[in-house]
């Protein structure tokens, strides 16, 4: 296994954690939830990534260790399950290395986001944004 893929995986562990802990499996099927914190919401943003891209054995695969880890928080081997699928993951697609790694924060780097004044709205990244009244969102 490359080196790049364990560093990532380590660097994402605890936004993975703290996503498995928040959401448990419904991670897979949430959206942003502006009460989650950042952390929690990366982290359901790269187990969503993941097992968007895998076939149904490994999305069912992915789940169950989410679903165990959900379930056993303090088990350090339930959590290493997750790690291990997101790791096999990423050897069998390595553009999904590219896409994991710009989710994360750049080491020392600070972001700051202000907002002011009515219906503001400041984030790092900022998927859907309505600030209008009476708005229609058609898939």
């Amino acid at each position: 296994m490359s080196a790049e893929i364990v560093q990532l995986v380590e660097q994402a562990a605890p936004y993975l954690s703290t996503a498995v802990s928040a959401y448990g499996v419904a991670v897979f099927s949430r959206t942003e939830d502006a009460a989650a914190d950042a952390t929690a919401n990366l982290g359901r943003r790269m187990l969503q990534a993941v097992w968007r891209r895998r076939n149904e054995q490994g999305q069912a695969e992915l789940e169950a260790a989410v679903q165990d880890a959900a379930e056993a928080p303090e088990d350090e081997d339930a959590a290493a399950a997750v790690r291990h699928q997101v790791k096999r993951a990423l050897r069998e697609d390595a553009e999904m290395l590219a896409e994991l790694a710009g989710l994360l924060p750049v080491a020392g780097e600070t972001v700051h986001v202000t907002a002011s004044g009515e219906r503001s709205i400041a984030a790092k990244t900022i998927t859907t944004a309505i600030t209008g009244d009476n708005t229609t969102i058609r898939p």
